[in-house]
């Protein structure tokens, strides 16, 4: 990893990373809520292994990436600091489940049984701990992957059968055509699988990540306990 950043970046970094806590804080006071609910995963797919730095040195503890490589090669570039976790965002294609699951505290993705019975049996051969979200289709869009809600709900005993990975809540996301009140529509219908999910289960699902950087306020007042936030950490650089 090479090169300095400049103190105005730095500043920027800071500056934008102070406004996101604080915007998550009062969605979080405004809708009930305790903030110390609400975790922000800093999308750092948008820059370098330096320019991430400086977001950990703003505060930012959790990272995410969309892609496998990514994440490894930046865990690999940010190995002295010692308090990160990372979460993988993006789809996991097979192939990158061993490496992912070598790095990732948090797998975000996972969109059908297929792909939980391989990462499950993975991390027990690899004797890891991973936390596990399984991602829902909340829009009805084509392009986006993930169990619908009938998927889900047929599919409890094969969640259920998972022995290695933690299988620890839901990840959806918005439509892109979407406007707010649709959106916000969408995340609670996301809390209400969950909720479904965790009462058929008798799994204890807690997590909730849903929200990025248009979106978050919504999916705040709607029980996300994760948002990922990524473009308006590096807005200005």
């Amino acid at each position: 990893m090479n090169g300095i950043l400049s103190d105005k970046t730095r500043a920027t970094i800071q500056r934008n990373w102070q406004a996101a806590c604080a915007d998550v804080h009062d969605a979080a006071i405004a809708s009930g809520r305790e903030p110390s609910e609400v975790r922000i995963v800093g999308v750092s797919k948008y820059v370098d292994s330096v320019t991430t730095s400086a977001l950990i040195d703003a505060g930012c503890h959790d990272l995410g990436e969309a892609r496998p490589q990514q994440l490894a090669e930046k865990a690999a570039d940010l190995a002295r600091f010692t308090n990160l976790r990372w979460h993988l965002i993006g789809t996991l294609q097979r192939n990158k489940v061993r490496r992912t699951l070598e790095v990732a505290s948090t797998i975000h993705s996972i969109d059908s049984i297929k792909l939980l019975r391989f990462v499950d049996t993975v991390a027990g051969e690899l004797k890891v701990n991973c936390d596990v979200l399984l991602e829902a289709n909340i829009s009805g869009d084509e392009s986006k992957h993930g169990f619908s809600h009938d998927q889900l709900m047929d599919s409890v005993e094969d969640i259920c059968s998972a022995q290695n990975v933690r299988i620890v809540g839901l990840m959806g996301m918005a439509g892109l055509e979407s406007n707010l009140s649709e959106t916000q529509s969408q995340f609670a219908s996301l809390r209400t699988m969950r909720d479904k999910l965790s009462h058929s289960s008798g799994l204890k699902l807690v997590e909730l990540s849903m929200g990025m950087s248009g979106d978050f306020i919504q999916a705040i007042a709607e029980g996300a306990t994760m948002v990922r936030i990524g473009s308006r950490l590096f807005d200005g650089l």
